[in-house]
């Protein structure tokens, strides 16, 4: 006797997941994590509020982007929601009107979480090199370090490791420095 084939996971599985979780759909399956802590939050919101001027708004930078908290990503049959993902509005020139989007990021940021860790540097990173995401931040908080990979060939390339604090120029949005110290939860100084 053979073991029936797992059900794969359908966009309704994630109507019923309480709001205390992030639902996904990776690879057919349904995961889950737990909404993220303080250093988790603080990071994502920080690295909006810090590219938000002058990428989406274009205050003291070239603009030209529209830079999203959480979006819900339907690509291929994976849902994915990314903490941070940005789009040149040249690929995408309107703002999105659904619930989810199904054009691929020009960039992608995973604030990683000891609970997300294992998929964010897995199975995502390897969704959206599928997917042809040019650039990919993986950004960690409890080591305060910013991980820049950009995609060559259909592999990922690390172009840059931050720690600390100090100014940096990380692609895509190296045409503006941003304070690190400020993204960990540290007063300008």
């Amino acid at each position: 006797m053979t073991n029936p084939a797992p059900r794969r996971a359908t966009y309704e599985d994630l109507f019923g997941l309480p709001d205390n979780v992030v639902g996904e759909i990776v690879d057919g399956e349904l995961v889950t994590s737990p909404r993220p802590a303080g250093p988790h939050t603080v990071a994502a919101s920080a690295l909006g509020f810090t590219l938000g001027p002058p990428f989406y708004s274009g205050r003291g930078g070239p603009g030209g982007w529209w830079i999203l908290y959480e979006p819900e990503l339907h690509v291929g049959a994976d849902i994915l929601v990314p903490d941070l993902a940005g789009w040149r509005r040249e690929r995408m020139p309107d703002a999105p009107k659904d619930a989810f989007i199904t054009l691929a990021p020009d960039w992608v940021c995973e604030v990683v979480s000891p609970s997300t860790a294992r998929l964010d540097r897995g199975r995502k990173r390897t969704i959206y090199a599928r997917e042809g995401v040019p650039f990919l931040w993986m950004v960690y908080p409890e080591e305060q370090s910013l991980e820049a990979f950009c995609l060559e060939g259909g592999r990922w390339v690390l172009t840059g490791t931050f720690a600390g604090a100090g100014v940096v120029h990380v692609p895509p949005f190296e045409a503006v420095g941003f304070e690190l110290g400020e993204i960990w939860g540290r007063e300008a100084g």
